[in-house]
C-alpha cells in the first residue's frame, strides 16, 4: 500500500461527500424532493467514506485481479453497511434505511443490487479515485492539506457529537455543540432554526420510520447473556479461539506430522482470527440459521474468505509479518487466501449455526449471571493486556531482525522475554516483511 494516512483521510472526505451527492440524487429521483439523506447535518455520509478507506487498504494491491477487486468490495462494503445498520438500531433503537421492499435482501439492511453497487464502487475506488485524488491532492502543499483536513476532522466531530446528542434527547448538554454546529450552516442547506429542532425535522422527513421520541426501556436480564448479548459474544469469542487453535493445530498434525503453535498471542493457545470470525458468524449469520445449507455455505464462503484476507493484509501492515501462506496451494489469492479454504470458511458457518452455536448457547446461559460477568470481565482484562503484550514483542522481533538494537527498557525487557527462538516457537510460520 503506497497511501498515506492524510490520503486515507483525504479519501474518507471525498468519499462520504460524493455518497452523499448519490443518496440526495437517488432520493430526488425516487420521492421528488431535496432532502438531506445524510446521518449528519453537514454533507458527508460516512458509510461512503469508511468503505471506500477499507477498500483501498485491503484491496488495493488487487489492480490486476478484477474478479476478486470487485467481490471482495462488494463482500466487505455489504458487511460494512450491515453492521452499521444494526449498530445505529443498538445505539437508537430505530432503522435508518430499510430495503424490505427489495428482493435478496438481509434485515432490510443490505440487498442484491446495493451489494453490486458496492462492487463496482470498489473497482472505482481503487482503479480510478484513489490515483486521481492522490494526484489532486498532491498539488496542495503539504503544511496546507493537513490543516485542511485536520479541520474537516474537528467539524465532523463535531457535527457527530451535535447529532447524537440530539438523538439521545441530551438537550440539556447541547449547549456549545449546538452554537458550533449552527456554523454549518454553509455548509449543509437543511440547518436553520438551531440544531435541536433540525436535527428532529430531518430525521423526521429523511427516516419517516424514525421517532427520536421513542425512549426504550430495558428489561432487567434473567439469565445471563441471553440471546447475542454483549457477554455471550464475549465468552465465543474466547470459546472459538481456543478451538480455532486446537483445531489448526490438529490439522498441522495430520497434514504435516509435527505439533505446532498455532496462537496469535504469546500466552496461551488462543487464535483471534478464529475468535473474531465466530463473533462475525453469530453476529450477522444467527439469524439465518434455518434458511437452506447453500446460503449459509455461500455467505460463509465469501463472508470469511474476504475476512481472511483483510486480517493477513491488517497483520502485514501492522505488523509487518506474514502469519499464513497459501502459495504454494492451488487457486490462491496473493497467498492470502486460496479455494479450498474459503469452502471450508462456508463449511464452519454451516455446522457453527446448526450444531456448535446451539449447544454453547445453551450451556453459555446456564452460567450463573453474577459469576458469568466476573468472568468475562477478567478475560476481557487479560485479552487486552495478552494482545499488547503480543503486538509490543511482534513489533520489536520485526526491528531486532531488521538489526535495530534496543533503544529504551521496555525494548530491551521484550528482547530478554521474548527472543528470537521463543516467538520462532510461537509463531513458527511467521515471515518478516522487509
Amino acid at each position: 500500500m503506497t497511501e498515506t494516512l492524510l490520503d486515507l483521510l483525504w479519501y474518507f472526505f471525498i468519499y462520504s461527500f460524493i455518497g452523499w451527492c448519490l443518496e440526495v440524487v437517488f432520493t430526488v429521483c425516487r420521492r421528488k424532493k431535496l432532502v438531506n439523506k445524510g446521518f449528519l447535518n453537514s454533507p458527508l455520509c460516512p458509510i461512503y467514506g469508511y468503505s471506500g478507506v477499507l477498500i483501498a487498504v485491503i484491496f488495493g494491491e488487487l489492480t490486476d485481479q478484477l474478479f476478486f477487486l470487485f467481490l471482495g468490495s462488494l463482500v466487505l462494503a455489504t458487511f460494512t453497511e450491515f453492521v452499521t445498520g444494526h449498530l445505529l438500531q443498538a445505539i437508537f433503537h430505530q432503522k435508518w434505511w430499510d430495503y424490505s421492499e427489495r428482493k435478496w435482501n438481509l434485515d432490510g439492511y443490505v440487498c442484491a443490487e446495493f451489494s453490486l453497487f458496492w462492487g463496482l464502487f470498489g473497482m472505482s475506488v481503487v482503479l480510478f479515485l484513489n490515483p486521481l485524488i492522490r494526484e489532486v491532492t498532491g498539488l496542495i502543499p503539504e503544511l496546507i492539506s493537513w490543516i485542511i483536513v485536520l479541520t474537516l476532522v474537528g467539524l465532523t466531530a463535531i457535527d457527530l457529537i451535535g447529532t447524537v446528542i440530539v438523538l439521545l434527547q441530551l438537550r440539556k448538554k447541547a449547549g456549545r455543540i449546538e452554537a458550533i454546529n449552527t456554523n454549518l450552516q454553509n455548509v449543509s442547506s437543511h440547518l436553520r432554526l438551531g440544531i435541536t429542532r433540525q436535527v428532529e425535522r430531518r430525521m423526521q422527513r429523511a427516516y419517516p420510520q424514525v421517532d427520536t421520541k421513542v425512549k426504550v426501556e430495558k428489561k432487567k436480564p434473567q439469565v445471563f447473556a441471553e440471546g447475542n448479548s454483549f457477554y455471550k459474544l464475549v465468552a465465543l469469542f474466547f470459546i472459538g479461539s481456543a478451538l480455532g487453535d486446537l483445531v489448526e493445530t490438529i490439522f498441522m498434525y495430520i497434514t504435516r506430522g509435527h505439533i505446532v503453535s498455532r496462537s496469535s498471542v504469546v500466552y496461551g493457545h488462543f487464535s483471534i482470527v478464529w475468535g473474531l470470525a465466530v463473533v462475525i458468524l453469530t453476529s450477522c449469520l444467527y439469524r439465518y440459521r434455518k434458511r437452506n445449507l447453500l446460503t449459509i455455505f455461500l455467505i460463509g464462503t465469501a463472508l470469511g474468505g474476504t475476512y481472511e484476507y483483510a486480517c493477513s493484509v491488517f497483520t502485514e501492515l501492522v505488523f509487518g509479518t506474514i502469519f499464513w501462506d497459501y502459495s504454494k496451494i492451488p487457486f490462491n489469492l496473493g497467498g492470502r487466501i486460496n479455494l479450498l479454504y474459503c469452502f471450508l470458511w462456508g463449511a464452519v458457518a454451516i455446522l457453527w449455526l446448526k450444531v456448535v452455536y446451539p449447544a454453547l448457547s445453551w450451556l453459555i446461559e446456564k452460567i450463573p449471571i453474577r459469576l458469568g460477568r466476573i468472568v468475562c470481565n477478567l478475560l476481557i482484562v487479560f485479552m487486552i493486556i495478552n494482545c499488547l503484550i503480543s503486538g509490543a514483542a511482534l513489533l520489536r522481533y520485526r526491528a531486532r531482525n531488521a538489526g535495530e538494537p534496543a533503544k529504551n527498557a521496555v525494548e530491551a525487557f521484550l528482547d530478554e522475554r521474548f527472543d528470537d527462538e521463543r516467538m520462532d516457537k510461537i509463531y513458527p510460520y511467521a515471515k518478516i516483511v522487509r
